[in-house]
């Protein structure tokens, strides 16, 4: 109590430790709230940011017969006519006048093998033909001695000037001469048929083309000894190789299981592998009628309507069997894509093409369906676009392929 009676009180005061906490807890869950807002954005702006995984497709090429093909096969284009070209006589190969490509006529020469020795007999069988006519000539001039003289006695046998034994004698010998004349003839004959037949020999030397084609192999060289049957040592049975290509034609097996589907005169398009981007026109022309039991198979061949230079035997070749001939307008492929990569129906079909890494909204005209492929404008064979594109994908949209 103070000395005026009056009792005094302390001024009131805040106990700023206990504010201060209150404050700094609060501030404290303002920064946690503010750093859990950015967190969410930062999340959300990277989830907008994120390119999205999608599945490629290409846009290819495609004919038209794809949407008409039965069945697929595979064989080899081999020509209907061709032959080992060899000779018929044996001897050393002297002049080869063709080599591999060469274009030949039927009966053109192609090489000649020695034929001295033949050629000498040939000229030895002549000259038995010019002894065996001068024989007739002979044979003749007798006959005509012997009918004069038989013509002779029988006048003086009729007047009695010779006996009965010479005109006998007369007759005999007219009769001699008259077969002395026919084997003169027979004589003839015979020498001719052997000059023929060294003729022959000697032109069995020259190897000739059996028909018209082109030579595909050459066997022998000049120097080599042509044989029959290639049976000596280091001997060649054949010349060149060749054939006609106006006969090639593809050989496909076709499966037992589906050769109900395959009939004569049937349609085809033949792919050769070395011309992946051509086809070509073919027809079944002929199943031969047996199964190979090791493949399951049957053998059917199929001639080319489209014939070009370029087409060689021994070719791989796949040919499709179709259900209708294709016309002069479906003959050039077309550009296709997958149904899946479109969006949208008519005038508003769509596909997102890729572009690097981002997906491009690109408008496209639907044409003909082949298969599961649509022909499409405005694509490009090779051309990448959005397997199912999803409702949320926009133009421009940063993506990333699936490597599934």
């Amino acid at each position: 109590m103070s000395e005026s009676g009056i009792e005094k009180k302390a001024p009131l005061r805040l106990d700023k430790g206990a504010g201060g906490a209150r404050r700094s807890r609060g501030r404290g869950w303002l920064y946690a709230g503010l750093a859990a807002v950015l967190l969410v954005g930062a999340g959300i702006a990277k989830r907008a940011l994120a390119p999205a995984t999608v599945e490629v497709l290409t846009v290819a090429a495609a004919y038209p017969y794809q949407g008409v093909t039965l069945l697929n096969a595979t064989g080899y284009v081999v020509a209907q006519r061709k032959a080992a070209v060899g000779s018929k006589a044996s001897g050393r190969l002297e002049w080869l006048g063709v080599r591999e490509g060469s274009v030949v006529k039927a009966g053109e020469v192609l090489a000649r093998i020695e034929s001295k020795d033949v050629e000498a007999q040939a000229r030895q069988a002549e000259a038995n033909v010019g002894v065996a006519r001068a024989s007739q000539v002979q044979a003749q001039a007798e006959l005509f001695e012997a009918e004069r003289l038989l013509r002779r006695a029988r006048d003086l046998a009729d007047r009695n000037y010779v006996s009965v034994s010479a005109l006998d004698e007369a007759e005999a010998r007219a009769k001699r001469a008259r077969a002395a004349v026919t084997s003169a003839e027979a004589a003839i004959r015979a020498a001719e048929a052997g000059a023929r037949a060294a003729n022959v020999s000697l032109d069995q030397t020259n190897i000739r083309a059996p028909f018209d084609g082109v030579v595909l192999t050459k066997s022998a060289n000049v120097g080599d000894i042509v044989t029959t049957f290639s049976a000596a040592a280091d001997s060649k049975g054949a010349v060149v190789t060749m054939a006609d290509m106006a006969t090639l034609e593809v050989e496909a097996d076709v499966s037992e299981s589906v050769l109900g589907k395959v009939r004569i005169g049937q349609p085809c398009e033949i792919q050769l592998d070395a011309f992946p981007d051509m086809r070509f026109r073919g027809e079944v022309i002929r199943i031969v009628p047996t199964v190979d039991r090791s493949k399951a198979s049957v053998m059917t061949k199929i001639r080319f309507l489209d014939r070009d230079e370029r087409i060689l035997p021994e070719m791989s070749a796949k040919v499709a069997f179709l259900s209708r001939a294709m016309g002069a307008n479906e003959r050039n492929p077309r550009v296709v894509v997958h149904k899946d990569a479109l969006v949208g129906e008519g005038a508003a079909s769509a596909v997102f093409r890729i572009d690097q890494d981002l997906a491009h909204r690109v408008a496209v005209t639907r044409g003909a369906a082949i298969g599961d492929q649509v022909e499409v404008s405005v694509l490009k064979a090779g051309d990448r676009v959005v397997r199912k594109p999803a409702d949320t994908l926009k133009d421009g949209a940063r993506v990333e392929v699936s490597s599934k």
